[in-house]
Order: structure tokens, then sequence, then C-alpha cells
């Protein structure tokens, strides 16, 4: 199929000509350099930190100190509400999900998340006497999976209007979907615009019809295209599209097309995730057929390819493979230095308390991260008791606090500023980061910070790379033997 490069709506002031990219011998080598495994930094410490010994009296007091602490029962808070569900099996998922074609199981899980709504509105009660009288302001609601379209559209009306008589919801606040094209029309995009929904994302994953076959998840790009066009008209506010390099059956030819299709929709986000293949950890990667997927280096050729062509389409380089049109809330953000980062990835919004609700969902409370439980028998189990329904979690430590802010300082703003660093945690910042420090002059040589007694800065090649950067301040990744639980970094 041939496509148009046209502006697919007002936001989108011109699309140039697509252009076959290619790396520089400098970036290949990098690219090579730098293709190992490592954690995303969603959180730090990193959810394999968790420990089963954190239970739901650990974030009952996570809980009680936030009601406590004069301010904190008033901040506004993010949730994630996590839908298991899909009708159907995509080979390369390593998502927490449940394949059924049985939608009736979808309304005694809703029942459970109300269930747990209610454990959590009694821990977000305000004290006798405090002067708060809110429950919790919600300023960031995210609904992922499994696929949350999974729900009918009556479930869906019926679970916003639930969160809605629980939490009061700041004006504006962000409220985002993920959407499986295969399972909405634009009636049913409407639908989500009318409950609230202001930003969707779109798994797409590649647009070549072999690579959808070869991991089972088939869509034409006409219905993509169809969607995201009625997703502008309805005035959503920001659009993302996933896209996963390295796939089976993927070459730099068919990837290109893949990019200049992308190019030609303009999504106002992309997400461009390296495939990791691990069949001995997720089943269903059993199904494909390995000897399909690229090599190592044909895998950094086509990451070079997208990075190459996300660049000359104009979108700015947000970090960790996430790319946004210079307009998107994202770029102006990381512009302002005002981009943050959580368990969904860089948000514009600020770090607070983030409530996970349903199973596997990981919550931050205060200095605490939980989880719940990953299969629905332990979570309703749990519910069934009336607990909250976390099965491991982590307290951190001080050291815990101060490289989490180090790390998220680099991965969001791309500098750290030494001496307010080192003032707001009363440490010797050289000493304290001393091995950290020569590690960095290698990646000062290579061009990719640049180091000085006041600040250290990723350099604009560097973002490509900002997060092996940020694992040279992990210290649980000095035991070498982790590095092999975590996906590649490129």
């Amino acid at each position: 199929m041939t496509l148009a490069l046209t502006p697919q709506n007002a936001h989108t002031a011109s699309v140039r000509a697509f252009k076959a990219p290619g790396a520089s011998i400098a970036d290949a080598a990098l690219l090579e350099r730098f293709n190992i495994a490592g954690p995303r930094y969603t959180s730090y410490p990193t959810a394999d930190r968790f420990v089963e010994a954190f239970g739901p009296q650990d974030l009952q007091a996570a809980y009680a100190q936030r009601r406590a602490i004069p301010g904190l029962a008033n901040r506004p808070v993010s949730i994630y509400l996590h839908v298991p569900f899909c009708e159907a099996l995509c080979y390369y998922c390593a998502c927490n999900k449940i394949i059924t074609k049985h939608k009736e199981r979808a309304a005694p899980y809703l029942a459970d998340v109300a269930r747990e709504i209610d454990v959590v509105m009694q821990q977000l009660a305000p004290t006798e006497g405090a002067a708060s009288t809110a429950v919790a302001t919600v300023s960031q609601l995210h609904l992922g999976g499994g696929s949350p379209t999974f729900l009918s559209d009556a479930e869906l009306a019926d679970l916003m209007a639930l969160l809605r008589r629980s939490f009061v919801f700041a004006e504006p606040a962000e409220l985002s979907i993920e959407v499986d094209p295969r399972t909405v029309t634009p009636a049913r995009l409407q639908h989500l615009r009318s409950l609230g929904f202001n930003r969707l994302s779109f798994g797409v994953q590649d647009f070549d019809a072999a690579v959808q076959q070869a991991v089972h998840r088939e869509q034409s790009t006409e219905q993509v295209f169809a969607l995201v066009q009625a997703a502008r008209q309805l005035q959503f506010e920001s659009i993302n599209v996933d896209l996963i390099y390295g796939l089976p059956g993927q070459s730099q030819a068919s990837f290109a097309q893949t990019l200049q299709t992308l190019v030609a929709l303009q999504p106002d986000r992309v997400a461009l995730y390296a495939y990791a293949h691990l069949p001995t950890r997720f089943k269903p990667q059993r199904r494909i057929d390995s000897q399909q997927l690229p090599s190592g280096a044909e895998k950094v050729a086509l990451q070079a390819l997208a990075l190459r062509s996300m660049h000359e389409a104009g979108y700015v380089d947000i970090g960790m493979d996430h790319f946004a049109l210079p307009t998107d809330s994202l770029a102006v953000a990381k512009r302002k230095g005002l981009l943050h980062r959580n368990f969904q990835g860089y948000s514009t919004q600020p770090d607070t308390d983030l409530i996970g609700l349903g199973v596997s969902s990981i919550s931050k409370i205060g200095a605490t991260y939980s989880q719940n439980a990953k299969d629905l028998e332990s979570y309703r189990a749990a519910l069934d008791q009336g607990q909250l329904p976390v099965v491991r979690g982590l307290a951190l430590s001080r050291d815990d606090l101060i490289r989490r802010e180090a790390i998220m300082a680099l991965m969001c703003q791309g500098v750290l500023e030494v001496p307010a660093f080192a003032q707001q945690w009363l440490l010797d910042f050289s000493s304290y980061f001393a091995p950290e420090l020569v590690q960095l002059q290698d990646y000062a040589a290579q061009g990719l910070v640049e180091l000085s007694e006041q600040r250290i800065a990723v350099t604009p090649k560097g973002w490509t790379f900002v997060r092996a950067i940020a694992m040279v301040f992990d210290r649980y990744l000095q035991e070498a033997q982790r590095r092999a639980q975590f996906s590649k970094i490129l």
C-alpha cells in the first residue's frame, strides 16, 4: 500500500518527504556498544527489587503517614487501573494478561476493583481533626492492560462513574487509555471522549502484514488511519502510537516502509520499543520462530533507521525511545525542564503518589512501592478479607532516594545540578559518587555527557543512550548477574 505523505489535520503544519536513513559509523558503533541489558527506570529501585516481606500493613503505614503529614493529604494523586483481559494473544507480549473471548468475565473483575477502591478510600480518608476534607484529587488517570477496550461501552461508563464518585478529578485532568485498534470503531472513540478521556495510545507495533501475522497482531493500515483521523476530529489532546523493532520478519526494507507510514500518520507521540525475546520467562513468546528474528546487528540497524526517521520527520527525542512532535505537551515539558517519569513512562504531571488498582498494578505512596497480586484468585482472596491486595513491595532507604533523584534528573531534565543536589541531601557529591564519576569519564569521552564541578549534563547525542547513563547510578546493578533479568536497553 502506498500512502501520500500529507498532513492529517491542522495541528501538523507540514510533512517532509521521507528519506531512507542510515547510521554513521560512529552512531552504529555506539548503538552496538550499548546493546546490553538494563532496566527502563519507570522507578528506582526497579520492580525486581521488591520483596514479599512488604505487605498490606506496610502500605497502610505509608497511607497513614500521608494522612498525618500536613500538606501531603491534599496533594493530587495519579491512578493506574489495570484491565487484564485480551480477546487474542499477541505472541510478543510480556504484560500481565488473561486471554479470553468470554466478555462476561469483566463484570466480576470490575466488582472486585470497586471493592479495592473502597479499601483504598479508607486509607485516604482524613484523620479525625485534620484540616483536609477532600479524600483525594486525581490529576492523572491511565487505563492499561491487557486491553481496556475489552470492556463494553456500558462497563467503561460504569467504571468512570465509580471513579468520579470516589475521587475528585482535577480540571483539567489527564485521562488516558490504551486502545487495541482491533477492538474500537470511531463510534467507540466518541464514547471514550464523552467519558472524559483526552489521550489515546494505539498499539500498532508494525504496519507490515507479514510481521503482524508472525506475532498474531493483525490490523489494516487503513483501519489505523481511520481511527486516528476520527480521534483528531473528536479533539483528543494527544495520540500515541506504539511500534516495536526486532520482531520476527522485520527487515530494514520492511521497517523503512512502516516508518514511512508512521510519518504519514503523524501521531503526536511515538513509543519505539525494542523487542526482548525471553521465551523461558514469557510463555507466549515460545510461539515465535526465533529463526525469523533479526540478528543483533540487524536489530541495531533497525533502531538506527528509526532514530534517523524520527529526527528527519521533526520529532523531539524525549528519551528512552519516546518521541513527540514539538507542539505536544511532552516536548513542551522537556523544553521547560518540567518532564517527569513514573510507572507509565514520561509524564508532564509533577511527581505524585500513584495508586495502582487491579491485578499486578503498582503503587507509589510516599517512600514506598507496592504491587498487587498478579492473579485473579489471590487478588480476590485479599479483598475478601478486606485487605489491600499487596503481595510485595519496598520501603526505600536514604540511598535509594538519593539515587532515584539522580537517575530521574538525568532521564527527565538531562541535567544533574551538583551543588544544589549535594546541599539538598547534605552529602559530599564527589565522595558519595566517586565510582560513578570515574565511569562517567568514559561516557564524556564518547560525547554522551558533559562533566564539570557544577553539573552532569546529557548531550543531544547522549539522549539515545540516557538509559545507559542512568545505569551508572544504579547501586543494585553492581551485581553483574542481575543484568540478565532486563530487556536490552536499545
